[in-house]
């Protein structure tokens, strides 16, 4: 009982620590660039002459800094209700209680602001095309609307960030469910999917925080509107979003008729742990779709025991679960939350599959595929 009440507070306080760090947003970043103005102060006279305009630039910033802060109060009135108020039920108020900002918290912000353009926003649509599309339209060829009762069919997208792809897959008619574990995410995408009345809504910044590899300061300060579409889901539509570990909430065995995931497998310590609950939790004939690379994010966590198999070695171990691969490439092209006009261009090679966890049912005449048992 009482490791239950502290783990409670423990949850109560990491969460209002991610208030209090999306609070110090604006602080903090006008802070980084008034950093920068006091190392230009200690210039050479003539060194800053020359340097007027990145002065001037430095100004700008601030402005734009001061625009994306806006957002975020707007956000948080909405945030206690994320969890029918499980974190604000005991009376105590957010400034009550003494929390602290995360260490990696300004990371965080401003990676919610690179998400929002990914997943939210017109100038996201060539990156969406890219990692989600082949994962919508694998589902489409795997439930044909003349076969199925798409809205029967459930669909599972672990590490769903601010909920498009799920939400995409939910508008085609599908029983979908997102999953995330980032605080930071959950907040944003709950304001988005719940409260955007309106399409182009917000202006942002995405990318007032990257100071390399800008031609002018005005790819910098490239802005983009969100949302691009109305996203907050039609009365009728099975859609959903849920918060926690995957592997602690997704625990029903043969539950899922698919799983989708992008740019989600290399986010665990223990790859084979995802495989082996992806594996369980879909039912007999049920497809698991992946695309993304293989970046294992614990890779060069201090104190994280972390393995990095490749992808040869992650195949063998997918078929060692059990699973039957029935489609696989490499090498397709795909960015993620790229400002189009840097100088620098990250892209990956990622890989793309689609495996089917088999089923054998007799009915007296021999085996049916497993997709039949739907």
């Amino acid at each position: 009982m009482n490791q239950e009440i502290n783990g409670a507070k423990e949850e109560k306080a990491y969460f209002l620590s991610v208030l209090s760090t999306f609070e110090s947003y604006r602080e903090q970043s006008l802070l980084r660039i008034d950093h920068k103005q006091k190392c230009l102060a200690t210039l050479p006279s003539y060194h800053k002459k020359w340097l007027s305009k990145y002065q001037e630039d430095l100004e700008t910033f601030k402005e734009c800094i001061e625009k994306n802060s806006k957002f975020i109060p707007i956000v948080l009135q909405h945030a206690h209700t994320i969890f029918d108020n499980v974190y604000s039920n005991d009376g105590s108020s957010h400034s009550e209680i003494k929390v602290g900002t995360l260490s990696e918290g300004l990371d965080k912000v401003q990676s919610v602001f690179k998400q929002l353009m990914r997943d939210w926003s017109a100038l996201g649509a060539a990156e969406r095309s890219q990692c989600y599309q082949p994962i919508i339209d694998e589902i489409i060829c795997q439930f044909p609307e003349e076969k199925f009762d798409r809205s029967n069919i459930n669909v599972l997208v672990p590490g769903a960030g601010l909920g498009r792809l799920a939400f995409e897959i939910a508008t085609r008619g599908f029983a979908c469910q997102g999953n995330e574990f980032n605080l930071f995410m959950l907040i944003v995408s709950y304001y988005v999917l719940n409260h955007c009345k309106n399409v182009d809504e917000y202006t942002i910044y995405p990318w007032i925080h990257q100071y390399c590899n800008n031609l002018t300061a005005e790819h910098q300060m490239t802005s983009v509107k969100f949302p691009d579409v109305k996203p907050m889901p039609t009365p009728d539509s099975k859609f959903s979003m849920t918060a926690g570990d995957f592997l602690e909430v997704y625990t029903d065995h043969d539950e899922w008729h698919c799983v989708a995931t992008c740019f989600f497998i290399d986010c665990a310590p223990n790859v084979v742990q995802f495989i082996e609950t992806i594996y369980h939790i879909l039912k007999p004939g049920g497809v698991w779709i992946n695309l993304g690379p293989l970046l294992y994010h614990y890779s060069d966590v201090k104190n994280e025991k972390s393995v990095e198999p490749s992808f040869e070695v992650v195949c063998e171990v997918i078929k060692n679960i059990g699973f039957e691969m029935e489609k696989c490439r490499t090498g397709l092209k795909t960015k993620y939350c790229q400002n189009p006009k840097s100088m620098l261009q990250y892209e990956y090679d990622s890989v793309y599959f689609v495996c089917r966890k088999p089923v054998e049912i007799s009915n007296g005449n021999g085996v049916l595929d497993g997709r039949d048992v739907f």
